[in-house]
């Protein structure tokens, strides 16, 4: 999983849901029932929809002013610490996942996966069905787990689990205040189940269980098509070759070309690929068309 979308797409609702909690009322906190209609109130599902999960609360006006002052912080040090004291002052409170998320969102920006994953612990610990949390530590687990790891099969079994857990509550589990496009959600939906379908499709294609990967990425690249990791493009092009589907293993090849840049490291791989097909099965190497975005490249979900 090397989309920057996953951290763009997931701010889209933070802010928004972080929005919604300046807007409440913190000093009285009446029943769910009292607040419909208010902007306190999850989105009401579409018919056939999962019910929305309630964005978390603050129960007292105390708690609400550390919350928010632990959020103007922007150095991931220091809001981890301040998620940590806020914490230790307030050990019931709901505000604590957001501070959590706030701070893992801001490790994984710094590019210090370990952390990121760190943070990510203390989010399931405290909400152990947060879908970004399960994917972002199913992904840690998947990328930063070697041959040599004594407690290698323990941490890949855990990050499947974890993926597998996070396709199962990516509908139930992401809470967004009411007025968010449904479209922002849907495409923060289909990033998370798009990222967690991938990770289960590695895992299983570095046990050699190229049918199950070849399904699963399929199932990547469907949950989000309107932005296609290339790297999972060649994944799919790599399971079907290992199972002889030379052909199909070669449309896909030229489709991890088509959205890279040579220059690049899965642009690089993706020739090798490509060109390795095309002797195999006698093909030609298509006319070069400009890349629709080089790995990594990110857009941004539908804008309001």
């Amino acid at each position: 999983m090397k989309r920057a979308a996953v951290f763009i797409a997931v701010l889209v609702i933070a802010a928004a849901s972080f929005a919604q909690s300046n807007s409440q009322s913190t000093g009285q906190n009446p029943p769910a029932a009292a607040q419909q209609g208010t902007a306190g109130q999850a989105q009401a599902p579409a018919t056939g929809q999962a019910p929305a999960k309630r964005p978390p609360q603050a129960k007292t006006q105390p708690e609400y002013d550390a919350f928010q002052k632990a959020m103007t912080l922007q150095d991931p040090a220091q809001m981890e610490a301040a998620a940590n004291d806020f914490a230790a002052k307030f050990p019931d409170s709901e505000l604590r996942v957001l501070l959590y998320k706030n701070t893992m969102r801001a490790f994984q920006s710094a590019g210090n996966t370990d952390k990121m994953a760190e943070m990510g612990r203390k989010v399931l610990s405290i909400d152990p069905d947060d879908p970004e949390a399960l994917v972002l530590v199913a992904n840690s687990l998947t990328e930063h787990t070697r041959d040599t790891d004594l407690d290698k099969d323990q941490r890949l079994e855990e990050a499947m689990k974890l993926a597998q857990r996070a396709t199962q509550t990516v509908d139930t589990d992401v809470s967004a205040p009411a007025g968010t496009p449904q479209e922002k959600i849907d495409a923060y939906k289909g990033l998370l189940r798009s990222n967690a379908y991938s990770i289960m499709g590695t895992l299983q294609f570095n046990k050699g269980d190229f049918p199950a990967a070849e399904a699963n990425f399929h199932k990547s690249i469907d949950a989000f098509p309107q932005q296609p990791d290339p790297v999972v493009v060649l994944r799919l092009a790599l399971s079907l070759d290992k199972q002889n589907k030379y052909p199909e293993a070669l449309q896909e090849a030229n489709k991890a070309v088509e959205m890279t840049q040579e220059n690049t490291s899965v642009g690089g791989l993706a020739r090798k690929e490509r060109d390795r097909l095309v002797q195999l099965t006698g093909g030609s190497i298509p006319p070069a068309k400009s890349p629709s975005g080089t790995s990594g490249a990110a857009t941004q979900p539908p804008q309001k």
